[in-house]
């Protein structure tokens, strides 16, 4: 009768636990739009001589449109070229259940951008491109971790090892990209 009650009384709890929050950085509803971004997940962080680059991922509902937005940042001593995401560009991610999933870019060109840091006598480079899910992919990106990532730019793709844990010195964060999908998905359907 003890362990009925206890698991009575503690089974909301677990569960309630279990559930995971849903944090955006914007939130705005009015009577004819609804959108919702989460804030940005550092998922690769690479440094290598006078240049570090990051790439971080945040997923958004533009009216009722499920999105993810990818921002890769570029920092060197060095010149730094340009890279551009137009609309034949993919981001395929392979899942440790070994399937495939390919999310494909929005219809509009993108190009990063160069600005420069006199302080620091940096050049930096801050591409933004936004990517559709397919109608299959929610489910297989909720239910399995992300192992491989191979970004398609114009003229070129760069691959990726996706950690489990990631903690980056520089920017003094810690993020889980492997489960990204898995954590913050239902945050946007």
């Amino acid at each position: 009768m003890k362990n009925t009650l206890f698991i009575l009384l503690f089974f909301p709890l677990i569960v309630c636990a279990q559930e995971k929050d849903c944090l955006y950085e914007v939130e705005e509803k009015t009577d004819s739009t609804s959108l919702k971004i989460q804030k940005e997940v550092l998922m690769d962080e690479r440094i290598f001589g006078n240049t570090n680059e990051y790439l971080f991922f945040s997923l958004l509902n533009n009216n009722g449109v499920p999105m993810m937005e990818l921002q890769l940042l570029q920092k060197s001593k060095d010149f730094i070229p340009t890279k551009c995401i137009n609309p034949s560009s993919k981001i395929i991610l392979q899942l440790k259940s070994g399937k495939i999933v390919t999310l494909i870019a929005n219809s509009e060109e993108s190009c990063s951008v160069l600005n420069y840091d006199g302080k620091e006598k940096n050049n930096i480079r801050v591409l933004t491109g936004y990517f559709y899910f397919g109608q299959t992919n929610y489910e297989e990106l909720k239910s399995s971790p992300i192992v491989l990532m191979r970004i398609q730019f114009s003229g070129e793709s760069k691959d990726y090892v996706v950690k489990g844990e990631l903690a980056s010195e520089t920017l003094q964060t810690k993020s889980n990209p492997d489960v990204f999908f898995m954590n913050n998905i239902h945050c946007i359907e």
